[in-house]
């Protein structure tokens, strides 16, 4: 009795922390659940073959019998069963039909040639009702002439193997291409079940991982404008550093009461040259970033008095 089919939700260890961990667990796993789910598909896909209405495809709906007349042979061979009676009518004792003598079907007498050409050439055994005796062979012109229909069906194979009429060939084996025989599509089967259970595990895996990357983008996102947030002062901060800035500049540019300058600077433009001199190619530094920030620091000093 085949075992039932595993999956990694029923036998996977809880509390698993790392990936690596977890990428190993799943190779074991699909090691061993990976042999039960192709030998289940093998059994099903044999089972469905087994189980499939048969009278639907059976042979015996296109005219199947033990054996034939080369002109029924082909008969059936056209597709032509339901006019059979009035075309040997029309032939009465004759063994094919004259040219041109159906011309609505013109390859009844084509089909009829190249079962008396196989006969010629000894490849479709000949007999008389059914019986084949190499040491007896009908003449061609025989009435009586008959091929077995499990011979017909084999030099068929063989000879034409893109004709598969229904009256030799069942439902399963017209529709399969001549060279896939039934135990390797049983095996393609198998293969492809095994392939679907491989990918439903897969695709479980990767709705996992993308639950777990949309949560790791959510929480990367909002640590980000968070830390955009605590980089930037607020309203408060910014006025309390442009008053410091504004306060430093002017008693940088200032003198005392006495009328003595508090500094060497005589201007902004000597303090906005100092600090690029002592502070060259740092954030923030630059010369058009400075006076920006030196002006507006004056007028939010003076306004704010």
């Amino acid at each position: 009795m085949l075992a039932p089919c595993v999956t990694l939700g029923d036998i996977a260890a809880p509390n698993l922390h790392h990936d690596a961990d977890r990428l190993a667990l799943h190779r074991v796993l699909w090691a061993i659940a990976a042999p039960m789910w192709a030998a289940r598909a093998c059994h099903v896909s044999i089972r469905r073959w087994e189980e499939r209405d048969m009278p639907k495809s059976s042979s015996h709906a296109f005219g199947a019998k033990t054996y034939y007349r080369p002109i029924e042979a082909a008969v059936r061979w056209c597709g032509l069963l339901r006019f059979e009676q009035r075309i040997l009518e029309a032939l009465e004792q004759r063994v094919m039909p004259e040219p041109g003598e159906f011309p609505r079907w013109p390859l009844l007498r084509l089909y009829v040639e190249r079962i008396f050409d196989a006969l010629t050439h000894g490849e479709l055994p000949g007999g008389k009702a059914g019986i084949v005796l190499d040491s007896q062979r009908p003449a061609l012109d025989d009435p009586e002439l008959t091929v077995r229909h499990v011979d017909l069906k084999a030099w068929m194979s063989q000879f034409y193997p893109g004709d598969r009429p229904g009256f030799l060939f069942d439902g399963i084996e017209r529709v399969v291409h001549p060279a896939v025989s039934v135990d390797t599509l049983n095996i393609l089967l198998a293969d492809r079940e095994a392939t679907k259970s491989q990918l439903a595990e897969l695709a479980l895996v990767h709705e996992t991982l993308r639950i777990a990357h949309e949560a790791l983008a959510k929480e990367y996102a909002t640590r980000a404008a968070n830390d955009e947030q605590a980089r930037e002062p607020g309203l408060r901060s910014e006025t309390t550093y442009l008053n410091i800035i504004g306060g430093l500049l002017t008693l940088l540019l200032g003198n005392s009461p006495s009328g003595a300058a508090y500094s060497s600077f005589r201007s902004m433009d000597a303090v906005v040259s100092a600090l690029i001199a002592h502070h060259e190619g740092r954030p923030g530094l630059s010369e058009r970033t400075l006076w920006s920030k030196l002006a507006q620091a004056r007028r939010h000093l003076e306004a704010s008095r």
